[in-house]
């Protein structure tokens, strides 16, 4: 180990972080982060998130009575620190190897993981799922949903906000705020106004003012509501959750551990509490200024020298099959006009960054929101653009209705390039593109293409370029190509548009 980790050893289960003094919380997370930077120096894997939230981790742990109570991680790769207070630090050091633990949260792994994920934007819906089935169980346990900004961008948060909104089952929603600056600065003043906010006291206050307000006439039954939502809006920020049906909390510092017990707690202690979002502002790498410097880079990483920093990577033989992708797009693109590309939040992952840099108004990301960049896209192809959405194969599953109803039988020429497809290593099951050639092969007018080699690849993204007939489809593996690089390739190949040998299969339909 890294350092010593004198109170974190007396931990390997919740019960027995519960057992510690409040003020000790403090020293347990710097050792939680520390064991949680070194183990992933070993492993490799996603680090960034992780060490954002450490003290929510073991603030959650330390109020809430885990297993029973349930916490859910969305989308599970912030869960390492969670993983080593949950009795699983002995094997943390096989984190993403073969059979070793899931870079994600995994029901057989752990009673610790009462949800599977690895996709985004699921805990909600989850989590709710839950709650009603305790109600309708006569349970008492409570149920935490864990949410990055990034995945409270896509529908099916919003969808189940406001399902839990309109049921109002008794759930905590924890908003992790570390990117997208949805709050002011966070500093004494509002983190007072949160644990205010989140009292019994306020709380009962608040409600008997409604109940007098609804016995008041129309007009100043309106005037009070607005006054309401002005004075919460300016200070707090949480109209569009409480409009949603949930009781807003925050912005809080989620590195504070003496804001982040109390609030838990008054939220824990509510007996008869409506959905509750808890807005959290975090720093995405807290603790590692590697990190902090370079919240991308590090957000996944390989094995890395603890001290400085730098990441053990091989010497490249060729290039990957993302940046060929990349790089043919572009040409491509500088040739007409009418190519753009999109992304759902992953330009890096897909090479669209190169591709941004060179074409910034003819990128599009839509954030997490695969269903979305479908469409919008097939609506672009109903213009005579050219979209290409580059998306991970396995992501692509999440807006497959769209590429059926709006794409394959409007028969509208939108192209797909699938980036990781087949298996993926360490990603594990969650990210491995097997399932593309079965769910796209059978769609009327779809036509599908694997590349053999970067050479390939380059031919069929000149061909997808070309082809206006309908839909297409290109997809290529995780990783470097073959020792054969693309150029050198290229240089005896004939152009793609006189023809090029690719492996294609037209859907019968």
């Amino acid at each position: 180990m890294a350092t010593k980790t004198p109170l974190l050893d007396q931990c390997p289960t919740p019960d027995r972080l519960r057992a510690l003094d409040p003020s000790q919380l403090r020293q347990v997370a710097d050792e939680l982060r520390s064991e949680t930077i070194d183990a992933v120096s070993v492993t490799g894997g996603h680090l960034g998130a992780g060490l954002g939230v450490v003290e929510l981790t073991v603030a959650l742990h330390y109020v809430f009575d885990t297993p029973a109570d349930r916490i859910i991680w969305d989308v599970g790769h912030q869960a390492y620190p969670h993983k080593i207070l949950t009795g699983r630090r002995d094997r943390i050091r096989t984190l993403r190897t073969g059979g070793g633990l899931s870079g994600f949260t995994r029901r057989s792994e752990s009673e610790y993981d009462p949800f599977g994920a690895a996709h985004s934007s699921t805990s909600i819906s989850a989590g709710l799922g839950m709650a009603v089935a305790r109600d309708l169980a006569g349970g008492n346990n409570h149920v935490i949903a864990v949410i990055g900004d990034g995945s409270i961008s896509a529908g099916m948060a919003y969808e189940a906000m406001n399902n839990a909104g309109a049921l109002g089952s008794r759930l905590v929603v924890i908003l992790n705020d570390n990117d997208m600056s949805i709050a002011p600065p966070v500093g004494a003043v509002s983190g007072y106004l949160a644990r205010l906010v989140s009292s019994s006291q306020y709380r009962h206050l608040r409600n008997l003012g409604r109940q007098v307000a609804e016995h008041l006439p129309r007009p100043l039954q309106n005037a009070a509501r607005r006054v309401e939502e002005y004075a919460r809006g300016m200070v707090m920020g949480g109209t569009l959750f409480e409009e949603l049906g949930f009781y807003y909390v925050g912005p809080i510092d989620g590195h504070d551990l003496d804001q982040l017990v109390p609030i838990l707690e008054n939220i824990r202690d509510e007996p008869n509490g409506r959905p509750v979002l808890i807005h959290a502002v975090t720093q995405k790498g807290k603790g590692y200024a590697p990190a902090e410097a370079s919240a991308d880079k590090l957000h996944a990483v390989g094995r890395f020298d603890v001290v400085t920093g730098a990441q053990a990577k091989a010497k490249a033989n060729a290039p990957t099959y993302t940046r060929v992708f990349a790089e043919s797009l572009i040409k491509e693109a500088k040739a007409d006009d009418k190519v753009v590309a999109i992304t759902a939040a992953m330009p890096s992952g897909t090479g669209l960054d190169l591709f941004g840099q060179a074409f910034p108004t003819r990128t599009f990301d839509v954030g997490i929101a695969e269903q979305h960049a479908v469409t919008f896209a097939a609506g672009m192809a109903t213009e005579g653009y050219k979209p290409f959405v580059a998306i991970y194969s396995t992501f692509l599953q999440r807006g497959y209705d769209q590429l059926v109803h709006d794409v394959s039988i409007q028969n509208l020429p939108v192209r797909f390039a699938m980036d990781r497809a087949g298996l993926v290593g360490a990603d594990g099951a969650t990210h491995a593109g097997a399932f593309d050639l079965a769910y796209l092969c059978c769609l009327p007018n779809m036509v599908v293409m694997a590349a053999a080699d970067e050479a390939e690849l380059v031919h069929m993204v000149a061909t997808s370029v070309a082809y206006d007939a309908g839909p297409i489809a290109l997809r290529y593996p995780r990783g470097e190509g073959v020792v054969w690089t693309c150029r050198r390739r290229a240089r005896s190949c004939p152009s793609a548009r006189a023809g090029s040998s690719v492996r294609a299969t037209r859907s019968p339909f």
